[in-house]
């Protein structure tokens, strides 16, 4: 199979899908690699490094789209690659569908197969982990006098008080975020809605950081008190009301920060997203970090940590098929969203009101023995195409 590596052109973004590793695996199979020149080189990954592994290096975007079976990259689909999606290509990235009703119209329009990389991770993604251990940092950074914050320090100075922080939602993102913080020394509540995560983080870290239920009681009371505010909840996209408000903002003490790690719009009231060229802005007296893709900060170490993550996906469709691979693995069936002009992801169907239809039934796998997956959100639909 030819196999095409995109250099991704969002703005700020430096990750790579996959590194020279990968693509000398991908060789080794008897696949043919095309990489598109610069894709790897603001990861640390220059284009003589892919040629040494035997990959095929194309000048650009258009080549790999144009001549390869299978298309990856790392953040979503932009406008400009829409025209050059094909009929039963399979495109694996960051679509993020729910939230982006003109890209996958695109992807319908082109029949081609796509999944959505954040929904593929059985154990969490590595952007997730890297996204909270560099969002903790960029938090850090943000209460500086020079950014506009209260110009605290994490871990206090001889007759100051340190930071006291607060992370919500306790999954990969927030669980990384909690174990930067807590290693430099601030002090840590976390805010979960699930009792059972909470004592979990508890017993991680030595019962040192505080726990609560998340709840707009709690957080009313909380956030007046708290230096830095971490959000890693992946918000609902039919949400009618926001987890925290202008008025709860408004609360806080001048300079303090909220760090929108999850970037999901609707949650919290004064978000709007930024980028690594203009980061922060302040909105009632409070710095608020809104980077939609933080790890592209330390695009290195997550592009080694993603690719590796990724690879055995790569290898199972193109070794077994797509079918075949969604049957072994319920992460990655989950993660289908089109399929050769049918919608197949629920959460979309649930927010955009398209119908769709289950993986599992276009691919004609009902009746095999399935790798089981949890849903990877609470959206539901019964809005069924009818075959």
């Amino acid at each position: 199979m030819k196999f095409g590596v995109l250099k991704d052109i969002k703005n700020g973004e430096y990750r790579v899908i996959a590194t020279p590793a990968e693509v000398s695996m991908l060789v080794g199979d008897g696949n043919e690699v095309w990489v598109q020149k610069g894709a790897g080189e603001k990861a640390g990954f220059p284009d003589e490094t892919y040629e040494k592994v035997g990959a095929k290096m194309v000048d650009t975007m258009q080549e790999i789209y144009a001549g390869c079976d299978f298309v990856a990259k790392v953040k979503e689909i932009e406008p400009c690659e829409y025209g050059l999606l094909r009929e039963n290509q399979i495109v694996f990235t960051c679509i993020h569908p729910a939230a982006h009703p003109a890209e996958v119209d695109a992807l319908l329009a082109s029949k081609c197969i796509a999944i959505t990389a954040e929904d593929c991770h059985r154990y969490g993604s590595p952007n997730c982990e890297a996204a909270g251990k560099q969002g903790a940092m960029a938090g850090l950074e943000s209460l500086q006098s020079i950014h506009g914050g209260k110009g605290k320090f994490v871990n206090g100075l001889g007759g100051a008080p340190g930071v006291h922080a607060l992370v919500i939602g306790g999954g990969t993102v927030g669980r990384a975020c909690v174990g930067v913080v807590h290693a430099l020394g601030a002090r840590v509540t976390v805010m979960d809605i699930n009792i059972g995560c909470l004592r979990d983080i508890g017993k991680q870290f030595a019962e040192t950081v505080d726990t609560q239920i998340c709840n707009r009681y709690n957080l009313e009371k909380i956030l007046p008190t708290v230096d830095v505010v971490y959000n890693c909840v992946r918000w609902p996209k039919n949400a009618t009301e926001p987890m925290i408000t202008r008025e709860m903002v408004r609360s806080m003490e001048k300079g303090s920060v909220i760090v929108d790690i999850s970037n999901d719009y609707g949650c919290i009231e004064t978000f709007h997203e930024t980028t690594h060229e203009n980061p922060r802005y302040i909105e009632e007296g409070v710095v608020h970090y809104c980077v939609s893709n933080i790890p592209g900060a330390i695009a290195q170490s997550t592009s080694i940590a993603y690719a590796a993550s990724v690879l055995p996906h790569f290898r199972s469709i193109i070794n077994n098929g797509l079918a075949e691979a969604c049957v072994r693995d319920g992460f990655l069936r989950r993660a289908l969203t089109s399929y050769k002009g049918y919608l197949t992801h629920e959460e979309t169907s649930a927010i955009q009101g398209k119908p769709w239809i289950r993986p599992e039934t276009i691919l004609g796998i009902e009746d095999r023995k399935l790798d089981p997956a949890p849903a990877a959100t609470t959206s539901k639909s019964d809005n069924f195409i009818k075959l």
